[in-house]
């Protein structure tokens, strides 16, 4: 009896073991809590690059039977026009400066609509709007400075300031440029400094980005960059190459 009492475990023993395997249940828990909650965390963190993606990537992709309209390209106070009113085929070009897309699709057309209205084939409408402020000021302060320079130096200058923008287009999680790297821009653009440097820096065409960003909406118009062709949602392509290279050819 005595040897056998010797030999098994005291209540002393199984109480500490129970509570061995509680605290070591319990550590295991918390890790997967832990791991859990890293992943959700994950989790939205890229739902909402999902989102901000979404927002940017083309309306085409989400849109329903086109449904996007617009006043006719050379028609609108909030655009800066290319090509002649008389040219057979008509684009409109709804676009955000911060948007990577707009960007990506800038490089791939700005050429190709250049020289297209240059011959009288196309005229083109682009509409800059603030699309991405959620990201931050930076969409509003670019939108509000093209007002200014389109203003205060005509559509050549806006238009070179205009692509400038694109160029030298900030990440979307930044640092974004300030006014004053804008006003810089908008110099190397062909605009007086002295012409446009208060406009750009006190945010005086905030009401013309604010106006064009509502014209936008109201056109339907939920990401960037959205196309029209002659009056219709342009949507072919899968890529913003595909995209641009097939509007191009539309064209052409």
């Amino acid at each position: 009896m005595s040897t056998d009492s010797a030999s098994s475990p005291s209540r002393k023993d199984k109480r500490e073991a129970r509570a061995a395997k509680a605290a070591a249940e319990l550590e295991a828990l918390r890790k997967k809590q832990a791991r859990k909650s890293i992943l959700t965390v994950v989790g939205i963190v890229a739902a909402i690059a999902v989102i901000i993606g979404g927002l940017v990537w083309f309306s085409l992709n989400r849109s329903e039977d086109g449904k996007v309209t617009a006043v006719d390209a050379g028609s609108s106070e909030h655009g800066l026009v290319i090509g002649p009113d008389d040219a057979p085929r008509k684009v409109v070009i709804y676009e955000d400066f911060l948007c990577p897309y707009c960007a990506e699709f800038e490089e791939a057309t700005r050429e190709d609509l250049a020289e297209l209205a240059a011959d009288g084939k196309v005229q083109v409408d682009y509409r800059p709007f603030v699309l991405l402020d959620q990201i931050g000021p930076y969409s509003e302060l670019a939108t509000s400075a093209f007002a200014v320079v389109q203003e205060k130096a005509g559509d050549e200058v806006a238009k070179e300031f205009h692509d400038l923008l694109f160029e030298n287009q900030p990440s979307e999680s930044g640092p974004f440029p300030e006014a004053a790297d804008l006003v810089d821009l908008a110099v190397e653009a062909g605009a007086e400094e002295s012409a446009v440097k208060d406009g750009i820096e006190d945010l005086e065409g905030k009401d013309w980005a604010e106006a064009a960003t509502q014209a936008a909406a109201d056109d339907g118009v939920q990401g960037t960059p959205t196309v029209l062709l002659d009056g219709k949602q342009f949507q072919e392509g899968n890529t913003v190459q595909e995209y641009a290279d097939a509007l191009i050819e539309k064209i052409a």
